[in-house]
């Protein structure tokens, strides 16, 4: 239960859900035309610009509006921080009720076949078993 709002973290998650299929997709303004800018969200800064004079029909810009609820911020979909393991002793240190672990990409088959047995032993969930 969430003191500040009076919701649970599952009622909160379906809500940021809700939120984020109705957000658009921030492009950077002329990413369209010029290869060379890139799709990257960038601030619109010219003193000309439409899309930063807020003209409808050039897309929305980022706000307060689309973000979400503070306390699921910067969890997963089933509601679990996600925390980076590069060996046991990393493992070691995560709360199996409130985090999640995420193998490093640099972790090789031996050391991952290492860090998934104490996982399974330590009832640690893994995002990223192969």
């Amino acid at each position: 239960m969430n003191p500040k709002s009076g919701k649970t973290k599952e009622e909160l998650l379906a809500i940021r859900k809700k939120i984020k299929k109705k957000k658009p997709s921030f492009l950077r303004q002329e990413w369209y035309s010029k290869k060379a800018v890139g799709i990257k969200w960038r601030k619109p800064r010219g003193i000309h610009s439409k899309r930063r004079e807020h003209e409808v029909a050039r897309g929305a810009l980022p706000r307060p509006g689309f973000g979400s609820p503070a306390a699921v911020r910067g969890l997963n979909k089933l509601g679990y921080r996600e925390i980076i393991v590069r060996n046991t002793k990393d493992a070691a240190k995560i709360n199996h009720k409130e985090e999640m672990a995420v193998i490093a990409k640099s972790v090789g088959r031996k050391k991952r076949l290492e860090i998934l047995e104490f996982a399974i032993k330590n009832n640690i969930k893994v995002a990223n078993k192969r």
